[in-house]
């Protein structure tokens, strides 16, 4: 019989690419993660691995055998939410990802919720970019989270993971100028995004692309407070969503555009009718319900 933590590392292997990744990833050290794929070896009986010097790669039996881990994992999960479901009440940790205009806005409404209705619930928030959010899910550092994506950053599908529709958004350009209103007008203006690779940052960079221009970035900001107060400066322009525009500061005009950013609720597969998922997801609804005037997402 293999182990299924033994499975899980093998999967997380596939996908990552190498042994100090996936250490980093579930918090073991590379020697034992090496032990226990060793150790898995020997359970399947067949060679899994592949080592070239400090390389590893998977056998053709090891891709197949993690093919076979994604399923055994889901399947797992749900009998994990059944059992959870014969319970009386809800209890433990919860351990939320929200990125943060979310965990500011429509997060604490929610939180107070699942508090007074599931007192012994243990809820614990980490604020990350939407970049992160399958890793973390998939090695159980987080149970649910809040993740989104733009019209112009797709998101790829992740075969461990589920989400489904939550709210949508209009996205603005944000500029100190009431007369210029099209991106297109501003290809010679500095710009202000996120941090190179968080969603925000490719978000405007590609919405610039796609009038003809790559965008000159002068500034890098992650809290949406800030690039606001930095249009409000006249030190750039940028693109805001919704939810990161409910404070402009007097002098900043927003333009609504054509384009949306959708927030998804996200976890892994089998777990969505686990209770306390599904206690977070439909308070999270209820918050976003009441405190965004936002058009109904499309599936």
């Amino acid at each position: 019989m293999m182990d299924v933590r033994r499975l899980r590392l093998l999967l997380e292997l596939a996908r990552r690419g190498t042994i100090t990744a996936v250490a980093d990833a579930m918090a073991f050290t590379p020697s034992a993660v090496s032990q226990q794929l060793a150790a898995l070896e020997r359970e399947a009986g067949v060679p899994l691995l592949e080592r070239t010097g400090r390389r590893v790669a998977l056998t053709p039996a090891g891709a197949v055998l993690a093919r076979y881990a994604e399923s055994v994992i889901a399947v797992l999960e749900e009998a994990s939410a059944a059992l959870a479901a014969t319970r009386d009440s809800l209890a433990g940790p919860l351990r939320i990802g929200a990125f943060p205009t979310a965990a500011r806005t429509i997060l604490p409404p929610a939180l107070v919720a699942l508090g007074r209705d599931h007192p012994a619930l243990e809820l614990m928030v980490t604020e990350l970019d939407p970049v992160a959010v399958p890793g973390a899910l998939r090695t159980g550092a987080l149970d649910v989270a809040l993740t989104f994506v733009y019209d112009y950053v797709p998101a790829q599908p992740d075969p461990a993971l589920d989400t489904e529709p939550l709210l949508e958004e209009t996205v603005y350009l944000a500029t100190a100028d009431p007369v210029r209103t099209s991106i297109g007008g501003w290809r010679d203006a500095p710009w202000i995004t996120g941090s190179p690779g968080t969603l925000c940052h490719t978000m405007v960079v590609r919405a610039c692309q796609a009038c003809g221009f790559t965008p000159r970035i002068r500034h890098y900001a992650d809290d949406f407070a800030t690039v606001l107060a930095l249009v409000a400066a006249d030190q750039g322009v940028s693109l805001i969503p919704q939810l990161g525009a409910t404070e402009a500061p007097a002098g900043v005009t927003l333009t609504p555009l054509t384009s949306r950013r959708r927030t998804r609720i996200a976890y892994r597969k089998g777990t969505r009718h686990h209770p306390v998922v599904s206690a977070f997801a439909d308070a999270i609804r209820e918050s976003a319900a009441r405190c965004v005037p936002i058009r109904a997402p499309s599936p």
